[in-house]
């Protein structure tokens, strides 16, 4: 088979650590299929210096969400006489025809519909939410296959969109940490305690009350003080709010940002934290959270349906919509007796061992085969 993957995400985060994860594992299990890649040229050396072998790279320089990806990209696609294509993320070329999967991470356009999340006008924004509506609905009523990474948003999908099959609509969980960083020891980048913040600054991520609580933590007892917040993700536009309340909460010498981090200096912010913390109003999967069990990390997460099912009894759960709680809660985890966080600690790296790329990897694969049985077969 010719299986086409869009990786123009590839050096994102979030949908591209899955992205670069889902390829390496599929070129090192599958040695039948050919895969072309449509990639930016920007990321085309990186890729590159990590696969080889049975596949090849296509210049796709198409902003994702754009016009030239919905007119002009399914041009492109048509020339290479694709099997099957799998669009790793939503935003799927409505005028493409031909056999498709989709990953759909989460329901967060539909359910976070709100200007904030977008550095448009409201008018503009409102014009280009329509259109995400239209390639989304277009993405899940065409496609062969929907892949998502939790029964959460399984859920989510088959109550927003009532008419599709719900056998066509599989469940990949994301992976974790390989085995062999797990067992490394990782040189401490920040000295003394601190709770560590990982992804990007979308409303969603409710970021802004990760921000009150941790000041209320501060100034609750004078023994918080040494405590830092790092915050690892991207200096966008959505940042730059951060960083005025940051200002606004005279809480800037104990927050540290980090950008462009290398994988080795995640994991080393991981394992060195007091506890790592995921107060989102919604997420897909929380591949955070499952990185940082990995590396021996407790967590603290939102009590919200992808994580009781994510992290099951290893996480301390803070309600998202109230700044007491969690302030309470990174107390609580800063607090912890020796061998309380040891225990928190074994269940979180017991939990995480369930979750694998190469298994996701074999997953998919076995996917991209049903799919194009059932295209042969109608």
């Amino acid at each position: 088979m010719r299986i086409g993957i869009d990786v123009r995400l590839w050096n994102e985060t979030g949908v591209g650590r899955y992205i670069r994860n889902l390829v390496s594992n599929l070129i090192q299990l599958d040695k039948k299929n050919e895969y072309i890649l449509f990639a930016r040229t920007d990321d085309e050396k990186a890729i590159k210096s990590v696969v080889s072998g049975q596949l090849s790279v296509v210049k796709a320089d198409f902003p994702w969400h754009s016009v030239t990806e919905q007119v002009l990209f399914p041009k492109l696609l048509n020339k290479e006489n694709l099997d099957l294509m799998h669009f790793p993320y939503f935003s799927v070329p409505i005028f493409y025809h031909k056999p498709f999967i989709v990953t759909i991470h989460d329901l967060i356009v539909n359910k976070f519909n709100t200007g904030r999340a977008s550095t448009l006008p409201l008018s503009l924004y409102l014009v280009k939410r329509i259109g995400y509506y239209a390639v989304l609905s277009n993405a899940v009523y065409r496609s062969k296959k929907i892949i998502v990474p939790s029964n959460a948003v399984r859920d989510d999908l088959l109550k927003t969109y009532l008419n599709i099959d719900p056998s066509k609509v599989e469940v990949t969980y994301e992976g974790g940490i390989d085995h062999l960083l797990r067992a490394t020891r990782h040189t401490p980048l920040i000295e003394g305690r601190y709770i560590l913040r990982v992804g990007n600054f979308y409303p969603h991520k409710n970021i802004e009350g990760l921000l009150s609580a941790f000041r209320d933590f501060l100034y609750d007892s004078y023994e918080n003080h040494d405590v830092k917040l790092i915050l690892v993700g991207k200096r966008d536009y959505f940042f730059k709010r951060i960083e005025k309340q940051i200002e606004k909460l005279n809480i800037g010498a104990n927050t540290i940002f980090f950008e462009n981090v290398k994988d080795s200096d995640l994991f080393s912010l991981y394992s060195n934290a007091t506890a790592t913390i995921v107060p989102s109003f919604l997420e897909g999967f929380s591949l955070t959270a499952v990185e940082a069990m990995s590396l021996s990390c407790p967590v603290i997460v939102s009590d919200i349906p992808v994580h009781r099912e994510i992290c099951s009894n290893a996480a301390i759960y803070c309600n998202p919509s109230d700044v007491s709680d969690i302030k309470q809660k990174i107390s609580f985890a800063c607090s912890l007796i020796e061998e309380s966080r040891k225990e928190l600690i074994a269940q979180g790296k017991t939990r995480a061992k369930q979750f694998s790329w190469k298994e996701m990897a074999k997953q998919t694969l076995s996917i991209y085969n049903s799919a194009v049985k059932e295209k042969v077969s109608s």
